[in-house]
């Protein structure tokens, strides 16, 4: 009777584990599968509805951290745990590179975009961005939103084009420098700055600003959106995933959103 009664306890427990590994276990491991992306801000419409796609597909989910190229390069060197980064610039790309902190045959060209001046203002006139335009003057007392010129790729594009176009000296004093593009985005949306510049890809994703003027391309250096598989990422997943983000598919979201899809 003792002997069957330890029987039955050991089944007991045997049942319990075997139900605790089936439910607990494949959990742990589903949070272990997903794709880590760091992607740049302005990717994010185009960049979620990819993602929903690739879910869709594959069944694999992506955990998705948005910044300023800038802070997702540095995070990546202090070791944050990112499986794919996506830059809006070659520059915070290139800085991986040279640390070895990512796989340099994953890396590939995979986004173009154009930056815009961007206002809060339905009634604001087109503005004409040619060399010498007096863009202070339109600005008046107001702010220009942009990101922080000296790390954000969208603010370093834009300080660039207004040096080529002659009209940096005078505005300076009036940027108000943003943590990203998206932040500078939100400054005029909300009315807090009446101008600023952005990418067109972050224009069309809000409407509460209108183009008013689109800069020249050759004011600045090609805007190029990078992707890699970081030096550090396990993930079993990272390579089909970032193929997946180079699809025709994906390229008809990015499209959708006003990237311009590098061949």
């Amino acid at each position: 009777m003792i002997k069957r009664r330890d029987w039955l306890k050991g089944l007991v427990l045997t049942l319990g584990l075997a139900w605790v590994g089936a439910n607990v276990l494949p959990a742990s491991a589903q949070a272990e599968e997903k794709v880590t992306v760091f992607a740049a801000a302005s990717l994010k419409n185009a960049l979620d509805a990819i993602n929903a796609e690739w879910q869709k597909e594959s069944g694999k989910e992506t955990t998705v951290s948005y910044a300023a190229s800038s802070a997702l390069a540095k995070q990546v060197e202090q070791g944050a745990p990112a499986d794919v980064f996506i830059s809006a610039d070659l520059a915070w790309m290139d800085y991986l590179t040279e640390k070895k902190l990512i796989k340099d045959d994953t890396r590939a060209n995979l986004l173009g975009n154009r930056i815009v001046l961007v206002s809060g203002k339905k009634d604001a006139g087109p503005v004409e961005i040619k060399q010498g335009f007096d863009l202070a003057a339109i600005l008046g007392d107001g702010r220009l939103a942009m990101g922080a010129v000296d790390s954000v790729p969208a603010g370093k594009y834009g300080k660039a084009a207004l040096e080529k176009l002659d009209a940096w000296k005078a505005v300076e004093p009036k940027v108000a420098g943003a943590e990203s593009v998206r932040a500078a985005l939100l400054l005029v949306s909300r009315g807090e700055a009446p101008y600023g510049i952005v990418y067109q890809t972050d224009a069309a994703a809000d409407p509460g600003v209108k183009v008013v003027g689109t800069f020249p391309e050759d004011s600045h250096p090609p805007i190029i959106y990078p992707i890699a598989i970081t030096a550090e990422s396990k993930s079993p997943d990272a390579a089909a995933y970032v193929d997946f983000v180079k699809s025709a598919k994906a390229a008809e979201l990015f499209e959708k959103q006003g990237f311009t899809v590098l061949k």
